[in-house]
């Protein structure tokens, strides 16, 4: 009887202890992806390399393993205002802390380097159930025109063990994103700050949008008597393309070879409870390049997302779901 990768189900849920199953259900934590996959065992094998007097390959010991999972998320609110997104327990398994605040009511995530959450990570892939536990993992968020916003996970975590199983999921906490188009952002703001819910000041330029690439460094380590997934590092860059006048592209060609930095802001969404503000306090434009857009001219740049100089650093992008 054929099997087939629509009828996959993934669910995942914050554990309590780190490693130990936290039993994600399809009713209470079933997500909504799309784009998929599965590394079932991640194995570092123990190539034998026996000499027999004749030419032919040994069998390989499977070595250490663990197992990997992606998949795309659509970015998008709760529908209330200070009600966290199902997509919330994703970002704190991958070093995002979540904060629930008022007046305005509203969630904010921001990175952490200590007090690292970690997920169970149930993938059902039509009858066959693989766990990951310990999980812990990073992500892309997309944001172009003409696109929906998401972000793309990428999990690793320790081998729950396989077996055959199936499950159902509820996806009503899932909310529909906005279409990232003229009507639905504010587009690209530099220099702007961000307090209490909303941004102020700053300079709007047309782009195509806005990518970041979290950038953790996720690590699986065995140990004899143990092992265990870190994130161990966090570098978040991006990438933007800007339409601009002759003008500013010669200061923003000045500011790149000066080292300077500025505030990064893009607003998706205009409705209490779907508003999303994505804020980089203190952002290096590097790498400029030229841009064949349509025949339009876009000067294109890469971007650093830096903790802010004065701060304590854990500050270098904020999602505030408003």
């Amino acid at each position: 009887m054929p099997r087939y990768t629509r009828n996959t189900l993934i669910a995942a849920k914050i554990e309590t202890t780190a490693g130990t199953d936290a039993v994600p259900t399809g009713a209470a934590n079933a997500l909504l992806v799309s784009d998929m996959s599965i590394t079932p065992l991640d194995a570092k094998n123990i190539d034998r390399a026996l000499v027999r007097g004749f030419f032919g390959a040994s069998e390989q010991l499977v070595g250490t393993a663990s197992v990997k999972v992606s998949f795309t998320i659509e970015l998008a609110g709760s529908g209330t205002a200070a009600t966290a997104p199902a997509l919330g327990q994703l970002l704190q398994a991958a070093a995002i802390a979540e904060a629930s605040l008022t007046s305005p009511a509203r969630v904010e995530y921001s990175p952490v380097s200590t007090g690292l959450k970690t997920a169970t990570i149930y993938y059902y892939d039509d009858g066959v159930l693989h766990k990951l536990l310990g999980a812990m993992g990073t992500c892309t968020l997309g944001a172009k025109v003409g696109e929906r916003p998401t972000l793309k996970f990428e999990f690793t975590g320790l081998d729950g063990g396989v077996s055959a199983a199936s499950a159902s999921g509820t996806f009503t906490a899932w909310q529909k994103p906005v279409a990232i188009t003229k009507a639905n952002v504010v587009d690209i703001t530099l220099g702007a700050t961000y307090s209490l819910g909303a941004l102020s000041g700053g300079t709007v330029y047309p782009s195509t949008g806005l990518e970041i690439n979290l950038g953790n460094t996720v690590a699986y380590t065995p140990l004899l008597s143990s092992e265990q997934v870190d994130i161990t590092q966090r570098e978040t860059t991006g990438s933007v393309e800007l339409d601009l006048t002759a003008a500013q592209e010669v200061t923003f060609m000045g500011s790149v070879k000066s080292n300077s930095t500025q505030s990064l802001a893009l607003t998706i969404g205009t409705t209490s409870g779907n508003k999303i503000i994505i804020f980089a306090p203190n952002v290096q434009m590097v790498s400029p390049k030229k841009v064949d857009q349509n025949g339009r001219r876009l000067i294109g740049f890469d971007l650093r997302l830096l903790p802010t100089a004065s701060g304590s650093g854990n500050d270098e992008l904020r999602l505030a779901f408003v």
